[in-house]
């Protein structure tokens, strides 16, 4: 069984690699080739370009990258159309996957889109985009294919796979005990992206809040888990912030950090729901180039960002957004947080209940909805 397959920045690799799961649990002689990043190649993915080339923040920074990205696209479908997978599967990256399926659609192969774009947030007119380019939309979220059937989008509702991979008991301990942090310390996670770009934007006032927190509680630990491949930068980031003595910082772990912290400091975008699973109380935060946050004000459909606040429909953490992101803003809310711990119980019930209502057994979902596509 072969597929092609496409997965962009870092959260579009997490979700691919647990969807090969199970795709290879059905097909154990799999084989999938694409765009992907290393969890996809620690599953046997056969990568032609590496997923951080779809890692762009923004239009004004697609902008500067269009015709490369155009390039790579024109590559890919025309490898995809001489090897004639059985399917393709476009995991998010809409701006870069629906046109490609579209294309592919059009000569004959079978198109799934995983992860239907949030038309629910913003650009809406998406849809009918989504309806030429993919044959079957795989939902992450339960309002999604009532949604997406008025537009005579065919969809499945598959819960979200990190509900499937974190546990609804949170493994505190065991998880202090890695990062050799005691039961005692109060413990911050500080996640300012995956993404170059958004680092660039996001990490400076994460950094210089992290270290007010620390100048106000010296008892406090700050740990930050360092994508793959981002730690120059972020090495830069914090000695420019002077922040080098109020930070531990991991290569990856991410999930350990979560399941360790009291609270948390995280850029908007999959981490956020990944916090929320862990049932931390957190500050969302995010920066863009100001040209890109003109363009998305005017078009949001919510007055919240956040996914934990989406999926609950109120703002039960706080969003820091564009001005409004000051490391100031940040400690301070971060403050309150631990400052009132009955705060954050009530938080965590919350997010208890979203847990169980995405937990799916999202990979063997997925794969019986693409196998009934491909009709296998």
């Amino acid at each position: 069984m072969q597929f092609g397959m496409v997965a962009g920045e870092a959260s579009g690799d997490l979700l691919a690699g647990l969807l090969m799961g199970g795709l290879k649990a059905r097909w154990p002689a799999l084989a999938a080739a694409g765009i992907g990043g290393p969890r996809m190649t620690a599953q046997g993915f056969e990568a032609w370009w590496p997923s951080e080339r779809l890692a762009v923040h923004g239009y004004a920074e697609a902008l500067l990258v269009y015709r490369q990205l155009v390039a790579v696209r024109k590559q890919l479908g025309d490898r995809l159309l001489q090897a004639r997978p059985a399917a393709f599967i476009g995991i998010d990256a809409p701006d870069f996957n629906l046109g490609l399926e579209a294309r592919l659609k059009a000569a004959g192969l079978k198109t799934v889109h995983f992860v239907c774009p949030s038309i629910w947030a913003w650009r809406g007119e998406r849809v009918h985009k989504l309806a030429a380019s993919a044959d079957h939309v795989l939902c992450l979220f339960p309002f999604e294919p009532a949604l997406l059937a008025k537009a005579g989008v065919p969809a499945s509702y598959v819960g979200h796979p990190l509900a499937d991979a974190i546990p609804v008991d949170v493994p505190r301990d065991a998880a202090r005990i890695a990062l050799g942090l005691s039961e005692r310390d109060v413990v911050v996670a500080v996640l300012p992206g995956s993404r170059r770009s958004e680092i660039r934007h996001i990490a400076p006032s994460f950094l210089r809040a992290a270290r007010q927190l620390v100048a106000a509680r010296p008892d406090l630990r700050c740990v930050l888990p360092i994508a793959p491949g981002m730690r120059p930068q972020i090495e830069a980031l914090v000695a420019e912030a002077g922040a080098a003595d109020a930070l531990q910082l991991v290569d990856g772990r991410s999930h350990e950090v979560l399941a360790a912290c009291d609270a948390a400091m995280v850029a908007s975008g999959t981490a956020t729901l990944e916090a929320a699973l862990f049932k931390r109380p957190m500050v969302i935060g995010y920066r863009m180039h100001w040209l890109n946050w003109q363009l998305m004000r005017r078009m949001r459909y919510q007055p919240w960002v956040g996914l934990p606040n989406v999926l609950v429909n109120e703002f039960v953490v706080p969003e820091l957004l564009q001005d409004a992101l000051t490391p100031d803003a940040l400690a301070a809310a971060v403050l309150r947080w631990l400052d009132e711990p009955a705060s954050g119980e009530r938080v965590a019930e919350r997010f208890h209940q979203l847990h169980l209502s995405l937990k799916r057994d999202t990979a063997r979902a997925a794969t019986d909805a693409i196998a009934q596509v491909i009709g296998a």
